[in-house]
């Protein structure tokens, strides 16, 4: 387990609870009400969209065919969230050291929880497309629910496999402020679909490295990793790897569409991190 209890949240965190504002499938819904029933329809549709966020159901996640968000935070809930926070926190601290000893400032993110589905920066998603970060706002995108999807639907189970995701999307935070992202999505706008999965994918891998990197520094640094944590990240990254994703949905193997890796790679990536606790040691690119 790991040692959270107790230790500091992280503060850059907001709440965007279900889905507010329009997606662009919302968009899209009214202007086809609108070419058939003009701003009656409309009117209707808007009225029955508030009527139902007064009811506490999101109509933005019934329009994504994802289950309907209500209520309150439930105590469970908060207490995931609490440890997320604690894992955000642990992530700063780490990588403002990292930054320091090269005498830069580390611009920390922001991570925002929401329900069924959000609107960021770099676009609407729903709860069904996993935790994302968007470089376009430099914010980790988290629906809590994933985590009991991470153990029942992918088998990886644990508190540590919930703080890989996380230190995996705060590594692509990494790449973005060191200019990574940027230099990526220039070499992808020339390339064709293989060649820019196969550049995605090294992004991907060195996220996952990263991630060890971090867990390295938060163990050896404050104490904050326990017996078997290190075989749960493990696990959660072989259990998303493009290969047993493809299995696990009836698919054949294609390499080359894979853009996270092969669970071997994930795993290979993450553990070259944990050994090393050397950002240095995460060229994918190179390596």
């Amino acid at each position: 387990m790991v040692k959270w209890r107790g230790r500091r949240e992280s503060k850059n965190v907001e709440d965007r609870g279900a889905a507010a504002g329009l997606s662009g499938l919302a968009i899209l819904l009214l202007r086809l009400v609108f070419s058939r029933f003009g701003i009656v329809g409309i009117l209707v549709l808007v009225g029955g969209f508030f009527a139902l966020r007064a009811m506490g159901v999101d109509p933005l996640a019934l329009l994504s065919g994802q289950p309907a968000a209500t209520g309150p935070v439930t105590q469970e809930e908060q207490e995931t969230r609490s440890f997320v926070k604690v894992v955000l926190g642990e992530t700063e601290e780490v990588w403002s050291d990292f930054f320091a000893q090269s005498g830069q400032d580390y611009p920390e993110p922001t991570l925002a929880f929401f329900k069924g589905g959000v609107e960021s920066a770099c676009g609407f998603a729903t709860a069904a497309a996993g935790p994302f970060y968007c470089p376009l706002d430099r914010k980790i995108y988290l629906d809590t629910n994933f985590f009991a999807e991470l153990a029942q639907r992918f088998g990886a189970p644990g508190d540590f496999a919930a703080a890989y995701v996380v230190a995996h999307e705060v590594g692509h935070h990494v790449q973005t402020v060191t200019g990574l992202s940027d230099q990526v999505r220039a070499a992808q706008a020339g390339a064709s679909q293989a060649e820019a999965n196969a550049i995605q994918m090294k992004m991907e891998l060195q996220a996952d490295c990263y991630a060890g990197v971090w867990a390295n520094s938060a163990e050896t640094k404050h104490d904050f990793l326990d017996e078997g944590d290190i075989e749960e990240g493990l696990k959660a990254a072989a259990a998303i790897g493009d290969d047993t994703l493809q299995k696990n949905a009836g698919r054949r193997v294609t390499p080359e569409s894979f853009t996270h890796g092969s669970s071997e790679q994930r795993q290979q990536w993450f553990h070259r991190g944990f050994e090393s606790g050397d950002p240095n040691a995460c060229d994918t690119f190179e390596g």
